[in-house]
């Protein structure tokens, strides 16, 4: 990984003369009280790397007439200057070979030199940094459409089958209501039917009564014509036995009440609501259970889909233990961007910017008072751990600033300068270690 060897700083912004040799690993903290020059280190570390899009609006030190002046060193022997009225830009190998911006650029991550950028974004913005470094942003994407669109539907189904079983619990049950609605016109009918049978019965009764009279009227022939008994016998015997074969038929003869069959038709509207609101109940639970099963399917769709995330970002190169994607956000030890600390926030950045640009080994980061010393200890621990270079300000003059910026210049520190500097009137420089 490529760092920050040696950097020199004349005349930029609020820096007046700075001399700094960043430690190859862990945490160089520039420190310093307010409006000192501390953030104008970085500006100027970000100007020197950047190009041209990190130049101050206003990069000349107020009341200077030298112009600004950068001299950076890093760990793979390349020089780069900034100098001149133009603040031209030039970059020298170790063999003397001249380069640009663009060699620069091949290994200076954007983001190491401007870390708010990556900490201002978005929490999706800054997830799909990191899934685009491990090559699953894709993969996940399409998982994760998939995975919402299942939900929604399971959302959809699982809405219904509530509904109806909510309906079919709130449906009264009729256990004496037929399984199929009454028709009015079958119920006529039949009462049709038993009416012709009684009248088919009255009919026979009838027909008694007129057989009795013939069976009378010749027995009085018998009487009155006594001439012409042999014909009138045999008529009255044949009457006699039509009689008793009438009589027969008439004994057994019951007839079929329709008051049931009114009654029916009187309640026929009743009887029919009572069937609906039995059939809706059926049909609700029915249905509920259908969609109930659907929900379970989708259930277990939603469950294999997320096991194909968490399995695919399981076997991803992530740049940090413990550092993974929910939803579309990032989680570090399964906590989201806004419930981590400042720590951990860094170290999410940090290593996600490096692994941008693997060869990149250092990073710019700006006011870090936000950390207490116990967090600033542990943070610049785990930047030796990982090998990356950060130099960083914060307005302290503490001892866990490597050093201190007052009025422009590093406490203590010999000035020696490239070039003429104004230098302040009745000011005294002690040597002292960078």
């Amino acid at each position: 990984m490529i760092k920050i060897n040696k950097l020199e700083i004349e005349n930029v912004k609020r820096v007046k003369a700075v001399k700094i040799e960043p430690t190859s690993s862990g945490l160089t903290v520039v420190g310093g009280k307010n409006n000192q020059g501390k953030t104008s280190v970085l500006d100027a570390i970000a100007w020197g790397l950047g190009g041209n899009k990190y130049r101050p609006s206003q990069p000349d030190r107020e009341g200077s007439v030298v112009p600004p002046y950068l001299h950076i060193t890093l760990s793979n022997g390349l020089i780069v200057e900034r100098k001149g009225k133009n603040s031209d830009l030039k970059v020298l190998d170790p063999g003397g070979q001249k380069g640009g911006q663009q060699l620069l650029d091949s290994f200076v991550e954007e983001l190491a030199i401007d870390l708010p950028k990556f900490m201002n974004a978005s929490n999706r913005e800054k997830a799909n940094i990191l899934l685009q470094i491990i090559g699953v942003g894709g993969t996940l994407y399409e998982l994760e459409t998939k995975e919402k669109e299942v939900y929604n539907n399971r959302r959809a189904l699982g809405q219904i089958a509530d509904q109806k079983e909510k309906f079919a619990k709130e449906q009264p049950y009729f256990t004496d209501a037929p399984k199929e609605p009454v028709s009015a016109s079958e119920l006529i009918r039949q009462q049709q039917g038993i009416l012709a049978r009684n009248g088919e019965n009255q009919r026979k009764r009838q027909r008694v009564t007129q057989i009795q009279a013939e069976f009378e009227q010749h027995g009085r022939e018998v009487v009155r014509l006594t001439a012409m008994l042999n014909a009138a016998q045999e008529k009255y015997s044949q009457a006699q036995n039509d009689l008793a074969i009438a009589q027969k038929d008439a004994l057994d003869l019951i007839d079929e009440s329709t008051a049931e069959l009114e009654s029916n038709i009187q309640q026929i509207d009743e009887i029919n609501r009572k069937v609906r609101a039995n059939l809706d109940k059926d049909k609700a639970e029915t249905d509920a259970g259908d969609y109930r099963q659907q929900y379970e399917t989708l259930s277990t769709e939603i469950t294999a889909i997320r096991k194909q995330k968490t399995d695919l970002l399981t076997n991803a190169n992530l740049p940090l233990s413990g550092l993974s994607v929910e939803d579309g956000e990032l989680i570090y030890n399964r906590q989201k961007w806004d419930n981590m600390s400042g720590a951990d926030q860094l170290k999410v950045s940090a290593a996600i910017v490096r692994k941008l640009k693997p060869d990149c080994g250092f990073i710019l980061l700006d006011k870090l008072e936000q950390m207490d010393l116990e967090t600033l200890q542990e943070f610049g621990q785990w930047l030796e751990q990982e090998g990356l270079q950060a130099i960083a300000t914060r307005v302290s003059t503490g001892e866990e600033c490597s050093i201190i910026i007052e009025d422009g210049y590093v406490a203590g520190q010999e000035i020696s300068t490239q070039q003429p500097v104004q230098q302040p009137e009745a000011k005294t420089w002690k040597a002292g270690e960078f």
